[in-house]
């Protein structure tokens, strides 16, 4: 395959690692590969130009990693979505938690959240970017889609090699609590005996 990607620092090595890939899927799904493609070269390369466009991004051993992930544990020759599902997976530190299992995380932690230890810092930063307020005040099917969204970006940018940490700016800002002045404390009272009296 003779073709540019012009995202990837070393175009020549991801070149060479889609081929690789396309030469193990071809071994292992042999049957499935031959369906696909059959004889015919040209479908074969446009597939392979494709798969080297959507997987730049993607370091060439997480290409690696999935590409045997993927013969390790299916017997389907694998589609380029579920591809970069597995790239995604492969390329994630394994104490990243479950979009579902950070958002359990954010609405728990306790105050000042910046102090806390999280799972992983874009757990954090998903809770923060959110907004605390909603994930306390808002019912789980309205406050998880926008968590979802906002953890899926960060997780994202993760797989492309960024890395994040949480910077302590949150104040700890202490209410100071003043006694209620007695006349409210006497027209409470009141308002009590009065609705006792009623019943």
């Amino acid at each position: 395959m003779k073709t540019g990607a012009g995202h990837h620092k070393n175009t020549d090595e991801l070149i060479d690692t889609i081929n690789h890939v396309f030469a193990m899927f071809r071994v292992n799904f042999h049957n499935q590969y031959y369906s696909a493609f059959g004889d015919n070269n040209e479908s074969e390369n446009l597939a392979k130009k494709l798969w080297l466009n959507k997987l730049a991004n993607f370091k060439t051993n997480t290409i690696y990693r999935a590409s045997e992930k993927i013969i390790e544990d299916s017997e389907y020759l694998p589609t380029l979505n579920k591809m970069i599902q597995i790239c995604l997976t492969c390329s994630l530190p394994k104490e990243l938690p479950t979009a579902k299992e950070a958002y359990f995380e954010a609405c728990n932690k306790p105050t000042p959240k910046a102090s806390q230890a999280w799972s992983h810092p874009i757990v954090f930063l998903a809770g923060r970017d959110t907004g605390w307020s909603i994930l306390h005040s808002q019912i789980e099917a309205t406050a998880f889609p926008r968590f979802q969204n906002i953890f899926e970006k960060y997780r994202d940018r993760l797989a492309g090699g960024e890395t994040f940490s949480i910077e302590n700016k949150e104040g700890t800002k202490k209410l100071k609590q003043k006694p209620a002045a007695q006349r409210y404390n006497k027209e409470q009272i009141k308002a009590l005996k009065s609705s006792l009296e009623q019943i």
